[in-house]
């Protein structure tokens, strides 16, 4: 009887064990289950931390882009605006100066006539008064000095009463345009897909018309190196201290000279130098051959704006702006350019 209780105690006694083992597994995976819960919830809210973090970044990078287009923009719009103020500058100043001879040249001329004037023999140009109504006009011969009525119009014919001086200001003319149909249409179908390759109707009229003529120089072989530069957007362009430069040596002669452009290979003072990308050597550059560089490298600069998409006006503002970079290479060709950017 007591081995068969001792049997029983025993199955009872591992039946409980089971069921303590069951609910602590139970326990277990209720406590796990409110664990990966917790978990999951706190993952969500890092990923929508995470969505709204990206969602200001990439406001940010739009705001930046268009930060930065706008301020190309106005930066390109006030250089243009202080080129055209400074070429009306300088034709205002270049009329006043003319002015200024008339003016000077009338007084001295003045002075010479009242030099020339004494009680006893009064110059007649000073006091009309005193010829003849038939004699005013002709030749006079006063004091030594022959002087007649062309070369005395632009005096005063009283001393009370100066005429108006014989040089007008000629008010200038408006530029008015007309667009080439042909040229915008290839410009259009440019613009549909931007690129610098020469293969568009659009890029290779210009090299045909403005770019090649603009970087033909006489030395031909620096020129191709030159052009290759400007597209591949490597030239640099620096100003030299003429005063550090009062001797040449063998290796910057065969590269031009402080007095010597190496592109048109001309004695003409060089206060600008090029290097070609990361080559040592620099080659010194005229006022003329600076302003052709210039003049490319700017439509250069452009149509890499346009292609990028930082220009936000419409076509026909990048039409009108392309034809006057195109002008500008033209003008530069035939030789002029503004001697206080050179």
């Amino acid at each position: 009887y007591s081995s068969r209780d001792h049997g029983n105690l025993s199955r009872l006694r591992s039946s409980s064990l089971e069921v303590r083992e069951r609910e602590i597994r139970e326990k277990g995976s209720e406590i796990l289950r409110e664990q990966l819960d917790a978990a999951k919830k706190e993952l969500k809210l890092k990923d929508k931390e995470c969505e709204r973090l990206s969602q200001v970044r990439n406001q940010l990078e739009q705001e930046l882009e268009e930060l930065t287009a706008s301020l190309f923009e106005e930066a390109h719009k006030m250089v243009h605006e202080a080129n055209v103020k400074q070429a009306g500058a300088e034709k205002q100043l270049k009329e006043a100066q003319g002015k200024i001879d008339v003016l000077q040249a009338e007084v001295t001329a003045l002075k010479t006539l009242v030099l020339t004037s004494t009680p006893s023999s009064p110059n007649r140009q000073l006091h009309p008064q005193l010829q003849s109504s038939g004699t005013r006009g002709a030749y006079k011969h006063v004091g030594g000095h022959i002087r007649n009525k062309s070369a005395s119009g632009a005096f005063p014919s009283s001393i009370g009463k100066p005429e108006p001086s014989s040089v007008s200001i000629q008010p200038a003319a408006k530029e008015d345009r007309e667009m080439d149909s042909v040229l915008y249409a290839e410009f259009l179908m440019w613009k549909e897909n931007p690129s610098l390759e020469r293969s568009s109707a659009f890029l290779s009229r210009i090299y045909r018309e403005d770019i090649g003529p603009c970087l033909s120089f006489n030395r031909s072989e620096l020129s191709q190196l030159v052009q290759s530069a400007v597209e591949n957007n490597s030239l640099t362009i620096e100003p030299v201290a003429m005063s550090a430069l009062p001797m040449v040596k063998a290796s910057a002669i065969e590269c031009g000279g402080p007095k010597k452009c190496a592109l048109s290979g001309m004695s003409r003072l060089c206060r600008h130098r090029i290097k070609l990308g990361d080559k040592g050597s620099y080659y010194y550059i005229s006022p003329s051959s600076r302003a052709r560089i210039t003049a490319v490298c700017n439509f250069f600069t452009y149509i890499r704006y346009i292609q990028q998409g930082l220009v936000r006006h419409d076509a026909e503002q990048m039409f009108w702006e392309v034809m006057r970079l195109r002008r500008e290479m033209t003008v530069a060709k035939l030789g002029f350019y503004l001697t206080d950017q050179c």
